[in-house]
C-alpha cells in the first residue's frame, strides 16, 4: 500500500514543516528547516521527473554525475569555504567500490530504476562521512595547534602528527552509520525497508535489501571519513595553523 499524493498528506506534509519549524527555533534554526523543506520539495519533484524520463536511456550516467558533482561540492563547503575540491576525492573513493562490488559482479541488475537510488543512498552516507569527519578533524587541529606542535618536536613526519590529533576524533563521523546499523529492526526501520515493503515486496526480500544497503553504506562513509582525514592531514583543504608538508 503506498501514500496516494492526497490534499490530505499535503495539509499533513506542511504540518509536520511547522512543527519542525517550530521545534528548531529555539536553536537558531527555524528558517533553516523551512528553506530546506521547501527545497528538498521542488528537488525530489524535479528528480522524479528526471528519473521517469532517462532513467532507460544512456543519459542514466548524466543523473548520476550531477549527484555526485553536488554530493561532493556540499561536502567539500562543509569542510572548506576556499577549497571544497578534494572532496571530490573522498566521495568517489567511498561510493565507487560498493558500486563496483555490487554491479560488476551482476549481485545487482545494472538497470537505472536499481543504479540510481543505490548511488543516491552511497553519495548521501559519503557526504555526510565526509562533511563530518573533515569538520570535525579541522576543528580539532585548529584546537590542539600546541599539540600538533609538540608532535612535530618529536621528530614526527607534519602529516603523522597531524593525524595522532585529529583522527580519534574524525572516525566519529561513523557513529551515526555504525548506529543506524546496530540498531536497525529494533529501533530503526530505515527507508529502503520501509520502501520495498510498500511496494508490495515480501518481509524476506526488504530485509535482504536494507542488509546489503546498510553494509554497502558503511563501506562507503568508512572509506570517504579515512580518504578525507587523509587529505585534511595533507593540508589539502587548506592550512590549519601549523607548518605546512
Amino acid at each position: 500500500m503506498l501514500l496516494d499524493p492526497t490534499p490530505l498528506l499535503a495539509v499533513v506534509t506542511v504540518a509536520l514543516v511547522v512543527l519542525a519549524a517550530v521545534a528548531a527555533a529555539a536553536l537558531g534554526h527555524a528558517r533553516a528547516v523551512l528553506t530546506a523543506s521547501a527545497r528538498a520539495a521542488a528537488q525530489l519533484a524535479a528528480i522524479s521527473l528526471v528519473i521517469t524520463a532517462l532513467v532507460r536511456t544512456p543519459w542514466v550516467s548524466a543523473v548520476l554525475l550531477v549527484m555526485y558533482g553536488v554530493a561532493a561540492w556540499t561536502a567539500g563547503r562543509r569542510v572548506s569555504k576556499s577549497r571544497p575540491w578534494p572532496a571530490a576525492v573522498p566521495m568517489a573513493a567511498g561510493a565507487l567500490p560498493p558500486l563496483l562490488l555490487l554491479f560488476g559482479t551482476g549481485a545487482a541488475p545494472l538497470q537505472g530504476m536499481v543504479l540510481i537510488p543505490i548511488a543516491g543512498i552511497l553519495l548521501g552516507g559519503c557526504l555526510t562521512a565526509t562533511a563530518m569527519a573533515g569538520r570535525n578533524a579541522m576543528d580539532e587541529l585548529r584546537a590542539r595547534n600546541g599539540e600538533v606542535e609538540a608532535a612535530l618536536s618529536l621528530g614526527l613526519p607534519p602529516a603523522e602528527a597531524r593525524r595522532e590529533i585529529c583522527a580519534p576524533k574524525a572516525a566519529q563521523a561513523l557513529l551515526p552509520a555504525l548506529d543506524q546499523t546496530r540498531t536497525v529492526g529494533l529501533v530503526t526501520l530505515p527507508g529502503a525497508f520501509v520502501g520495498m515493503l510498500l511496494g508490495g515486496a515480501s518481509p524476506l526480500q526488504a530485509g535482504i535489501v536494507q542488509l546489503v544497503v546498510l553494509v554497502a553504506l558503511l563501506a562507503a562513509e568508512a572509506i570517504a571519513a579515512k580518504v578525507t582525514i587523509e587529505l585534511v592531514c595533507r593540508e589539502r583543504f587548506g592550512r590549519t595553523g601549523i607548518p605546512a608538508s
